[in-house]
């Protein structure tokens, strides 16, 4: 009965309006069907996106990186038009392996792992499955590695723990989202400014009750305290990029990390928030770019 409150998205109800449809593919791996988005030539560089977003948020950055990478997007499990998986694989570890999974379906070995905020978790995760002499390397932009605060955290924690208690609730919030202005707010809250196209993608997503669902159930299950811990053991190239006007997440949180990471280079990014790959692609696809150049010239061992 309550399954049919969370039916799948159907793609061809969303193909003729959703960026970048004609390089999408569906791919069964490990159990989950993943919306795949691919571009490009090269070196495989791999997208992760973060909590309540798709492949649709790498809109404008996907062609720029297909100039010199095979550029692999994908919707994570329980997001968009990708299936939800059993509970298990919803956890940070579980999702890491779900993606291997995936990679490994495609035959795919990744250079490089993109993440953004809880994206940039899952990479972390992957690169640490990862046997030290294959790991690719990693760029995380304002990744979500601490609990997050802000009023991200206020809005989704709570209900985050209503979904194993309500399964309306998933139901529930969809249904206001798609009539309010909920989901202006919360991306007013990241501290990004986004134009109305990006505005009504995030806002027909969080219309879709099985979206907002697996959002629900991923915060649910994931413990990052217990966690980022793990993080120390990041010991090859890591490049976080972070919006200094993020409000969703400090920009400075991840900084006395980096500081302890062999590694690892930070950047803030002025004038930006917690979307800054959306708000200004074009600098985050050629600082990216630049620096997965040069640490791969730098680094013999680097992919």
């Amino acid at each position: 009965m309550l399954d049919l409150l969370y039916p799948p998205l159907d793609w061809r109800d969303w193909r003729d309006d959703w960026p970048l449809a004609s390089c999408s593919r569906f791919v069964q791996a490990g159990g989950v069907r993943w919306h795949v988005q691919q571009q490009g030539r090269g070196p495989v560089m791999v997208l992760l996106h973060g909590t309540g977003a798709s492949t649709h948020t790498w809109r404008d950055l996907m062609p720029m990186w297909a100039r010199e990478f095979t550029v692999v997007s994908v919707d994570l499990p329980g997001h968009a038009f990708t299936g939800t998986a059993d509970t298990a694989l919803m956890t940070l570890p579980g999702m890491a392996h779900a993606v291997q999974a995936l990679l490994q379906t495609l035959a795919m070995k990744p250079a490089v792992l993109v993440g953004h905020s809880a994206g940039a978790a899952v990479a972390a995760e992957m690169v640490l499955q990862t046997q030290p002499s294959d790991r690719p390397l990693l760029v995380a932009l304002n990744p979500a590695w601490l609990p997050i605060h802000g009023w991200a955290g206020w809005l989704f924690a709570p209900a985050a723990k209503l979904v194993t208690l309500n399964p309306l609730s998933g139901w529930l919030m969809a249904k206001q989202a798609a009539r309010g202005d909920l989901v202006q707010r919360l991306l007013q809250g990241t501290g990004s400014r986004l134009s109305a196209e990006g505005v009504r993608l995030y806002k027909r997503l969080f219309g879709q009750p099985v979206h907002v669902r697996g959002v629900l159930t991923m915060m649910e299950r994931w413990d990052l305290p217990a966690w980022s811990p793990h993080l120390a053991q990041l010991d090859s190239p890591v490049l976080l990029l972070c919006g200094e006007g993020d409000r969703t997440i400090d920009p400075l949180s991840t900084q006395p990390l980096s500081q302890r990471l062999m590694l690892a280079q930070h950047v803030l990014l002025p004038g930006l928030g917690h979307l800054a790959h959306e708000e200004a692609p074009t600098d985050v696809a050629q600082r990216v770019s630049a620096w997965v150049r040069a640490t791969s010239r730098a680094s013999p061992s680097a992919p």
